[in-house]
């Protein structure tokens, strides 16, 4: 049993250790190697690589309390911490998705403490949304449109990835006590 735990919690700290080396080398090389706002085209418009500095949110939301936008982001890095720590001894997946989300908060919190702004540079064109006003019970909702999907980084991708496992396990992987139970 301790080894086995011993073994998590090594493929735990190689995960999140990964993600975090992986997300900053690749700005580092972007940083140094492209100027900000230049563009590379990987595959044609569809992916570049776009070195954009974000201080905002993800996706380039804007908050204006940066100060309170670091706290915030190192109270829910904590979070994502403790639940990770209770977490464990759970499904595997479970584990390496928390890890992956860790990882992913680990990555964009030393940007934002470092240098204030996260860097960004994945830059794909998937596809535009487009919804248009409209009135429902009585409310007006103003529409959005996305013709350019937001740029990202790795750190963003690996968050990403951790919530589609996540997402995926809670839609579609049976627990055990429920699938005994009605048996």
């Amino acid at each position: 049993m301790i080894n086995k735990l011993s073994n998590r919690v090594y493929i735990i700290i190689a995960l999140i250790a990964s993600v975090v080396v992986l997300d900053q080398i690749t700005k580092f090389i972007v940083k140094k190697l492209m100027n900000l706002r230049d563009s590379i085209g990987i595959i044609g418009d569809f992916f570049q690589f776009t070195y954009i500095e974000n201080p905002g949110m993800a996706f380039g939301l804007q908050m204006e309390n940066k100060i309170l936008f670091t706290i915030l982001s190192i109270g829910a890095a904590i979070v994502v911490f403790i639940y990770l720590y209770r977490m464990r001894n759970e499904k595997m997946m479970l584990v390496i998705a928390l890890s992956f989300i860790m990882g992913g908060a680990i990555g964009n919190l030393i940007d934002r403490l470092f240098y204030g702004r996260v860097v960004d540079f994945l830059d794909f064109e998937f596809f535009d949304i487009s919804i248009p006003e409209f009135n429902f019970l009585f409310i007006d909702f103003p529409g959005f449109e996305l013709t350019r999907w937001p740029i990202f980084n790795l750190a963003d991708t690996s968050v990403s990835i951790g919530m589609i496992i996540i997402t995926w396990m809670i839609f579609f992987v049976k627990d055990k006590q429920t699938t005994e139970s009605t048996a």
